[in-house]
């Protein structure tokens, strides 16, 4: 099922999936890794997890968010752990990660299936890449925060996902 959801100038491109609501069952997904080993959301079973969404690591918002993320998780306990998620290449995203200094979040790539995206909620079909959002997802696997960022340019929310996560159970 198709929805609005995207606006990329004056331009809105329809995103597929639906949105997830706080207290919805976080969906599996089948990621691949910048190893291109597949990661899944069981794979962080135990901890906190960040999901900071964005359409491409090269973009000034995408990089940005990611930077702060990467500051950030410092101030977070162990317990939490912050995946950016994107539909770019893994070689990109390992590319992006050295050349950035950017190694306190994962990057995974939902580029082979983008079965994460339409999970979730977030695939931007035309274009194939990933709508802006954040989810947080509690130790219960339960989605603690969800937000989806409806023009391409801005920002997520980084203190009300900071605050969901440590609520979540995240505390430094």
């Amino acid at each position: 099922m198709a929805r609005p959801g995207m606006i990329i100038g004056t331009v809105e491109h329809p995103v597929q999936g639906p949105m997830l609501a706080v207290g919805d069952p976080a969906p599996d997904f089948r990621l691949t890794a910048n190893d291109w080993s597949i990661k899944t959301l069981a794979d962080y079973t135990g901890k906190v997890r960040i999901l900071s969404v964005v359409p491409s690591l090269d973009t000034r918002v995408c990089s940005a968010q990611t930077h702060r993320f990467n500051a950030e998780a410092s101030a977070l306990s162990q317990d939490v752990v912050i995946l950016t998620i994107s539909a770019d290449l893994p070689y990109a995203q390992r590319r992006w990660c050295g050349a950035e200094g950017v190694d306190r979040v994962i990057t995974l790539s939902d580029h082979k299936d983008m079965n994460f995206s339409a999970a979730y909620g977030v695939e931007v079909v035309p274009l194939r890449i990933c709508q802006r959002a954040a989810f947080v997802v509690g130790k219960d696997d339960r989605i603690t925060y969800a937000e989806y960022v409806p023009v391409i340019g801005n920002e997520v929310h980084f203190e009300a996902i900071l605050e969901a996560a440590r609520a979540a159970g995240g505390v430094a």
